[in-house]
Order: C-alpha cells, then sequence, then structure tokens
C-alpha cells in the first residue's frame, strides 16, 4: 500500500510540474488516503504486536 501512495505521490509532481493541476490534485488525494490507511494498520500491527510480546521487526 505504501508503494501505490509513493507512485502516486510521484504522479502528482509530475503532473503538477507539467501544468496538469486537476490531476495533480487528485492524486496527491489518492496519495493521501493511501498514506493514511497504511499508517493506521501499521499501528494497529504494532499495538498487537506489543500487545502479544512478539518482536515485529
Amino acid at each position: 500500500m505504501l508503494r501505490w501512495a509513493l507512485i502516486f505521490f510521484v504522479i502528482s509532481l509530475v503532473a503538477g510540474a507539467l501544468g496538469f493541476t486537476g490531476i495533480a490534485s487528485g492524486a496527491g488525494r489518492i496519495a493521501k488516503l493511501l498514506f493514511g490507511i497504511f499508517l493506521a494498520v501499521a499501528i494497529v500491527v504494532v499495538i498487537i504486536a506489543v500487545s502479544i510480546g512478539q518482536a515485529v521487526f
């Protein structure tokens, strides 16, 4: 999921540099959404792993 967020971020940067502001805005929103979902899942996994007592890393 983090990979897709980075891909949409790069698309947003390229589209913004070329002047396609609508596409840049949409890709930026998608990147933010995917990154937020990634962070939520990562935090839940870390909390569950700590509560069980196993190392995540």
